[in-house]
């Protein structure tokens, strides 16, 4: 680069009548390096010394460096001298305007940009559909989509595909589909994908599983939308299952957003042979590192499925320990029954200059809770809000409230909840419920009742009052408590178990 800048000084001073173009091609490789900004502008700034050292791709360059740079107040002041020096008028400038402001989240001058073009032709379009969608207007994406007098090509639509999937308009998405379907030559991957990605996030299923099964080419995005699509559907079973002919298949090859999916799809269905197997697939992957996301992954999954050794030896692999990788840690510590330890181990963050979250907190806080560590659990909860600045959570209030029962120290949690700023959920009570059946407190039973009675609690709030009145033998009232959860007709899902089955896969990667 630093050669680049001599070269194009040389063609300015030597050189009594210079090429624009290699002038021009020389500040198009300037803008494509973040590290030369300055050196970019410096050299910008001579070629308009004189008129026969710059054209209108000059300017176009200088657009899109700044985008590069975040220079919006150069980018403004280009915009003034190309109305002074008349290329104003050019349509590519005005699209890349159009770009620059959009991408500095300027909508207002970009819509002003917009409305100064005669004829927008497809790119102004797309540029204005991609950018409104982008800043967080996507209704406005939708719209301006709905009123383009061109022709939109595969870009626009894919853009359009991004608003509707960020807002949900399902319906829509459905009409662009079904017009880009009818417009388009078939196999066009991008598309496809942004099609898949639609229905991934508004829920729809069935249309993504159509959408992949008749691509006639995917690709590791294709099949990592489809995973994230049953993941986040609540349906971990078909994500692992999609991960499984992925691998099999050999279609595409799994990334770092493929093997974070399918280790949280893991986690929550609590396999852990599925778990171990992919770990192994990660081993066997020398371009994939047991560090920063996928180790992050691998401890929550490990964790969550109650093998604790495991998830320590893997987050001690992870060199670059994030409040990620130490809060996960922790909470997987709690949840394990090892609260002393979760203290210890956050005790080893401070001292590595790792600032905690929220979410470290709610895991310290439900170890003081099961350890019965209550005056830790106090210092911690008011460090994290007095200390940390961090605004306590109905979770964060929720685990206090249960620390105070599981000791039995009704007065403290009653004093704790008529001092929260907000009003306590359904889980906070049913912690306290809990509480008091397992100390047999009646009275303090009967007082929830009270302060639950016109509330929106849950169905295994009130499921654990009845059943906590049935073993006092109190029938009346625990028939009455039945009928308030039949009123509104709500049910308590039974509970299950089940036994994992043995992993067999048709790869060599399968271990006994």
């Amino acid at each position: 680069m630093n050669q680049i800048v001599k070269f194009a000084r040389f063609q300015l001073i030597r050189n009594p009548n210079p090429n624009p173009k290699l002038l021009n091609q020389n500040l198009a490789l300037l803008s494509k390096s973040h590290d030369h900004g300055d050196s970019f502008f410096n050299l910008y700034n001579q070629m308009l010394s004189d008129s026969s050292y710059h054209n209108h791709y000059t300017f176009t360059h200088a657009l899109k460096a700044c985008c590069s740079f975040h220079a919006h107040s150069k980018g403004i002041e280009i915009h003034a001298r190309l109305i002074k020096s008349g290329h104003i008028s050019d349509l590519f400038i005005k699209n890349s305007l159009l770009h620059f402001y959009l991408s500095s989240n300027d909508v207002v001058s970009a819509k002003r940009v917009f409305k100064s073009i005669p004829f927008p032709d497809v790119v102004s379009w797309t540029s204005l559909i991609s950018g409104l969608s982008k800043c967080g207007f996507e209704s406005q994406a939708i719209a301006a989509f709905s009123s383009m007098t061109v022709k939109p090509n595969a870009l626009t639509l894919v853009s359009a595909f991004s608003a509707c999937s960020s807002i949900g308009a399902l319906r829509f998405g459905k009409a662009i589909h079904a017009y880009g379907l009818k417009s388009l030559i078939d196999g066009n991957i991008v598309f496809d994908n942004a099609a898949l990605d639609l229905y991934a996030k508004c829920r729809s299923l069935l249309n993504a599983r159509n959408v992949f099964v008749k691509m006639s080419k995917r690709d590791v995005i294709t099949w990592t939308t489809l995973l994230m699509a049953y993941a986040r559907g609540g349906h971990c079973d078909e994500a692992v299952e999609v991960f499984k002919q992925m691998v099999v298949s050999g279609e595409a090859e799994p990334n770092e957003a493929t093997i974070v999916n399918v280790l949280s799809a893991c986690a929550s269905i609590g396999s852990l042979s599925l778990g171990c197997w992919v770990h192994s697939y990660v081993d066997e992957r020398i371009d994939l590192d047991v560090d920063g996301n996928i180790g992050n992954a691998l401890v929550n999954m490990y964790v969550k499925c109650g093998d604790m050794k495991m998830g320590l030896k893997v987050f001690n692999m992870v060199v670059h320990k994030d409040v990620i990788s130490w809060g996960t840690v922790i909470c997987g510590l709690a949840m394990n029954g090892y609260g002393k330890q979760a203290v210890q181990i956050f005790s080893r963050m401070l001292v590595h200059g790792v600032l905690p979250d929220d979410v470290t907190f709610i895991g310290l806080l439900s170890a003081c809770s099961h350890v019965g560590l209550v005056s830790e659990g106090i210092m911690f909860f008011k460090a994290m809000r007095d200390s940390y600045g961090i605004v306590p959570q109905m979770r964060h209030y929720g685990c206090m409230v249960d620390m105070y029962g599981r000791a039995g120290l009704f007065e403290e949690a009653v004093a704790f909840l008529k001092g929260m700023p907000v009003e306590a959920e359904g889980p906070i009570w049913g912690a306290l419920l809990l509480a008091c059946k397992i100390h047999g407190n009646e009275e303090m039973s009967e007082w929830i009742r009270g302060q639950i009675r016109d509330k929106n609690v849950g169905v295994g709030t009130l499921a654990l009052l009845s059943n906590i009145y049935a073993s006092s033998e109190r029938w009346d009232d625990a028939n009455k408590v039945r009928k308030t959860m039949r009123g509104p007709g709500l049910k308590k899902i039974g509970g299950f178990s089940w036994v994992e089955s043995e992993v067999r896969m048709e790869s060599s990667l399968c271990f006994a």
